[in-house]
């Protein structure tokens, strides 16, 4: 008996507990952003225009090292590239003969940094780190003049 005074005790207790947070507007849940990796069979470089900063990951062989290393390196630090609007395109396929490999024309691995203008910022032969993008990214004129320190 006294075990069941005390339960009905506590649930009385809970109750207007229960029916505050009933009461509570629902707050919505923020999704987390997430780095766009897109083959680029599947997109074109215009779809991209002024709206995003693609980086265009190119091979002659998705075993290239260097293409699986680059992929890794943008995908371990995907914040600081989703802040600055950045979405991964990849091409390790030659003979398929793509609008963006025809488009940026590369030879064998490529990392390519486009603005959101899309011109060419930078082309690289080999991986670079997510730290040097970034630095790269915030150097070009477009991403300055976005940040609010041009003079």
């Amino acid at each position: 008996m006294r075990f069941a005074l005390t339960i009905c005790l506590s649930l009385l207790t809970a109750l207007p507990l229960a029916a505050q947070e009933a009461d509570a507007p629902i707050e919505p849940v923020e999704e987390t952003p997430v780095l766009q990796v897109l083959d680029a069979s599947e997109t074109t470089l215009d779809e991209h225009l002024w709206i995003a900063r693609p980086i265009v990951v190119f091979a002659d062989n998705p075993a290239d090292p260097r293409f699986q290393e680059q992929l890794d390196l943008l995908a371990s630090r995907a914040g600081p590239l989703i802040e600055r609007d950045v979405v991964v395109i990849f091409d390790a396929d030659p003979a398929a003969r793509t609008d963006v490999r025809q488009a940026l024309r590369p030879r064998g691995f490529s990392m390519v940094i486009l603005q959101r203008d899309g011109r060419v910022a930078l082309r690289k032969p080999t991986p670079w780190s997510v730290r040097e993008i970034m630095r790269a990214i915030d150097n070009l004129p477009l991403r300055v003049e976005e940040m609010g320190l041009t003079q």
